[in-house]
């Protein structure tokens, strides 16, 4: 028998998505590009998810009061201390977002570290409210300023979606600290983590690189017909194969991080963190695809540009192109402030955390 959380969960979201397919499906959006070069559908196309979230929300909360005649979601996680610690969250992902992705133009974000630890400290509700109030700050209250982004709003709904993804996991006790696991608890660990890794690479991100460079008139297909990376490449601009050193050096780095975790604490925490990233990655990049292609036509003004502009330049459509950037940079960003926000938890007073809504799972001082 279903929980009665996850009831909740399941009419608030079949809900959200009622609500996004009936909004999308009944109407068309302006793509002109408009004052700052933002299409003039941006407006009317956030309208529909900003009332597919409330919609959501109201359902879940009506389900909890037919259920418990309460409201504990709400006044549990929004704290006292979880409502400080929101204002800095948001100001972190706003100046970290806007610096990596626009300033230095990285083919990643890291513009949800704020989002996760709120999440992960607070609960669901909170991180979804944090992610959400960081996208609509960013556009609206910093508009006129360097740190304002007219790109950022209509991706609210992937916002909401990571601070949610980074609740339910820290409740899960995705972030508990496991040093000094036994070595062959370890390895076992390791090889279960490479696995679920493996099956998401394989069925969630290589079935979208399949055709890569096989657009019609393009040369990176081999006289054989099989398209491979190695000819993508050799047909690509040199910005982005520049780019794509940049990329697999952040990886690199953060691979031997992670390496240096493992060996030197035995901690197999970081396994949980890096497939629970992955995971949280790939799901964003499949709400982001139709929010970039479809608003904004593949252009955010963030490095990740140059990406969608190679992939098209191989002959992917813009949604295609879309997707194929979303499933190299979504995962990777993910996984590493995943890794972050791991590590900050991990060098915090234990007694600061536990008094969060629910710090003492992200410390694995409770299990129920």
């Amino acid at each position: 028998m279903i929980s009665r959380i996850w009831l909740r969960v399941l009419v608030g979201g079949a809900a959200l998505a009622g609500t996004v397919f009936i909004g999308l499906s009944g109407s068309s959006f302006d793509t002109t590009p408009a004052a700052g070069g933002v299409p003039a559908g941006a407006n009317q196309f956030m309208l529909v998810l900003a009332l597919a979230l409330i919609v959501g929300f109201l359902f879940y909360e009506a389900v909890e009061w037919l259920q418990t005649r309460r409201l504990d979601s709400i006044t549990h996680q929004f704290t006292t201390r979880t409502i400080v610690l929101m204002p800095f969250a948001i100001a972190l992902n706003i100046v970290l977002g806007q610096t990596v992705a626009s300033a230095l133009k990285l083919p990643i974000y890291l513009d949800s570290i704020g989002t996760i630890l709120v999440g992960v400290l607070a609960g669901p509700l909170a991180g979804a409210a944090t992610g959400l109030l960081s996208n609509l700050a960013w556009t609206f209250m910093l508009a006129s300023t360097p740190f304002g982004s007219p790109y950022a709003w209509p991706f609210a709904i992937t916002a909401t979606e990571i601070g949610l993804l980074a609740g339910l996991f820290g409740y899960l006790g995705a972030f508990r600290p496991r040093p000094r696991t036994l070595p062959a608890m370890l390895v076992a660990g390791v090889v279960a983590g490479a696995v679920l890794l493996g099956a998401l690479l394989w069925y969630g991100i290589l079935p979208a690189y399949r055709d890569l460079g096989c657009g019609p008139g393009n040369a990176a297909a081999s006289p054989d017909g099989v398209c491979t990376p190695i000819a993508f490449l050799h047909t690509s601009d040199p910005l982005f194969i520049a780019l794509a050193i940049v990329l697999l050096a952040i990886v690199i780095m953060a691979a031997v991080v992670l390496l240096v975790r493992l060996a030197r604490d035995r901690d197999l925490g970081v396994v949980y963190v890096l497939v629970a990233g992955a995971v949280c990655g790939v799901v964003s990049a499949f709400i982001s695809t139709p929010i970039a292609a479809l608003v904004f036509g593949g252009v955010t003004g963030s490095g990740t540009d140059f990406l969608v502009a190679a992939f098209q330049q191989a002959g992917s459509s813009l949604e295609d192109a879309v997707r194929q950037q979303s499933l190299i940079s979504d995962p990777i960003d993910k996984t590493i402030t995943y890794l972050i926000v791991f590590t900050l938890l991990a060098s915090t007073s234990r007694r600061l955390t536990a008094r969060f809504p629910q710090g003492e799972r992200a410390l694995g001082t409770v299990e129920d």
